[in-house]
């Protein structure tokens, strides 16, 4: 199983990127992929999921109408569309998988996102 998170970057407060989650190794109809981030100092937070098959959609309070999840069933890839942006968004963003009614049990590597106020 291979995740493979990307998209991470500099960018100015109120500004927009998009996170991508290439997923391959396994037949994931029956997962739910999630976005977590671990900001400097601080545990590691959900952020974010989706399950594959139906497309529920799963947000913390603090990135609701902000940021968005959705996944491309061809491409195999789960995205995170972070709009508006700010400096408490910084963090190493990873994405990871599980059974549906399950833990996470796999995670790929991290991508950096660095916001500048």
């Amino acid at each position: 199983v291979q995740l493979q998170a990307s998209g991470g970057g500099l960018v100015q407060a109120e500004g927009s990127l998009r996170l991508s989650c290439a997923a391959s190794g396994r037949t994931f109809s029956s997962y739910a992929i999630g976005w977590f981030r671990q900001a400097p100092g601080k545990e590691r937070e959900f952020v974010a999921s989706i399950t594959w098959s139906a497309g529920s959609t799963y947000y913390v309070n603090s990135v609701k109408d902000r940021f968005t999840i959705s996944r491309d069933n061809a491409k195999n890839t789960v995205y995170l569309q972070m709009n508006s942006l700010k400096p408490e968004d910084t963090a190493i963003y990873y994405c990871a998988s599980r059974p549906l009614g399950a833990r996470y049990d796999f995670w790929g590597q991290g991508t950096l996102v660095t916001v500048s106020s």
